[in-house]
C-alpha cells in the first residue's frame, strides 16, 4: 500500500525509505541499530495536516499516523511539506530548519539527529522523480 498522497508530494518519500529498509534485511537491521525508536513526522501543506511514522524500534517499518498501533513515537518532527521536500532531496539541513523555527521536534531532540543516514540512504536509491 503506498504510503504517498496527492495533496502532499513529498510524502512519496516515505514510499522511498520504506522501499531503502526493505530492500535489504542487514542494512534494516542496522538502521534499527542507530535509530533505536519511533520517528513520527507530522506534514502541513494547504492548512491540511497527515502524519507518517519509521518504526527503527522494532520492525523497520513505515507508515500512516504518528507510531504503530499501541506504540508512542520518540520524537515527532512538524513541517511543512516544501520544507520536507527540500530536506529528503538534501536541499535543506535539518539543524537549519530547526533553528529558523520551521521544523518543530517534540520529544527526544538528540533522537531526532538519528535520522538523517536513513533520510540519505533513501534519497540515494529513490527515483528523481518522486523526490
Amino acid at each position: 500500500m503506498p504510503l504517498a498522497l496527492d495533496d502532499f508530494p513529498s510524502s512519496a518519500a516515505f514510499d522511498a525509505i520504506q522501499a531503502s529498509l526493505s530492500s535489504s534485511p542487514a542494512d534494516r537491521k542496522a538502521a534499527i541499530k542507530s535509530g533505536n525508536g519511533i520517528f513520527a513526522f507530522t506534514l502541513k501543506n494547504s492548512g491540511k495536516e497527515e502524519s507518517w511514522h519509521i518504526d527503527l524500534k522494532e520492525s523497520g517499518t513505515v507508515g500512516r499516523g504518528v507510531a504503530p498501533e499501541g506504540k508512542k513515537a520518540n520524537v515527532t518532527l512538524v513541517l511543512n511539506d516544501a520544507e520536507f521536500q527540500k530536506l529528503v532531496e538534501g536541499k535543506a539541513n535539518a539543524q537549519k530548519l530547526f533553528m529558523s523555527g520551521k521544523l518543530k521536534v517534540k520529544g527526544d531532540v538528540m533522537k531526532a539527529t538519528k535520522l538523517d543516514p536513513i533520510l540519505k540512504k533513501a534519497q540515494a536509491q529513490a527515483p528523481k522523480s518522486k523526490l
